[in-house]
């Protein structure tokens, strides 16, 4: 009998964001993320107010992305920390980001992502997804916040 076996692998990075939580946060919402992330592109699917609040429910199909995904906001505390959990048929990904006020009108981003593979096509995703490919993803949306709360309008990476 031939047992399946997941692989997991866990990332981690501290962003540094030019603002203080309350001002963040609302940002870290689906609705919203159309104004500061490109390329972003969602279906909202639950939501009672029509942006992040708890167990909203969405979709997204990104080209990098292993399968179009469901994500469900797990966690949602004000100002603090959200969480949601994101799938599809090959994988599961527990996103964490919690948000550390520096006192100073600045906000350490704790972003933690738990990767599990469902099935042997999870599993390649997982082995594939380096630790340098994630640093670029989550950097690089660090940038585009911080231009955003800056600047308050997106920044083009594409055109």
């Amino acid at each position: 009998m031939n047992v399946f076996k997941s692989k997991r692998t866990v990332k981690k990075y501290i962003q540094k964001l030019n603002a203080s939580p309350n001002k963040l946060f609302p940002l870290l919402c689906p609705t919203m993320e159309y104004k500061w992330i490109q390329p972003w592109k969602c279906e909202m699917i639950f939501s009672q107010s029509g942006y992040a609040e708890d167990n909203c429910v969405f979709r997204t199909d990104f080209p990098r992305d292993i399968e179009p995904e469901t994500w469900i906001v797990s966690q949602y505390e004000k100002d603090k920390t959200i969480q949601f959990i994101r799938f599809n048929s090959s994988i599961i990904i527990r996103h964490n980001i919690i948000l550390i006020d520096n006192g100073n009108g600045t906000t350490d981003a704790i972003v933690e992502q738990i990767i599990t593979g469902l099935n042997e096509k999870g599993n390649k995703y997982v082995e594939g997804y380096t630790d340098e490919a994630y640093f670029e993803e989550i950097s690089t949306l660090e940038k585009m916040l911080n231009y955003y709360l800056e600047k308050g309008e997106m920044l083009k990476i594409m055109e």
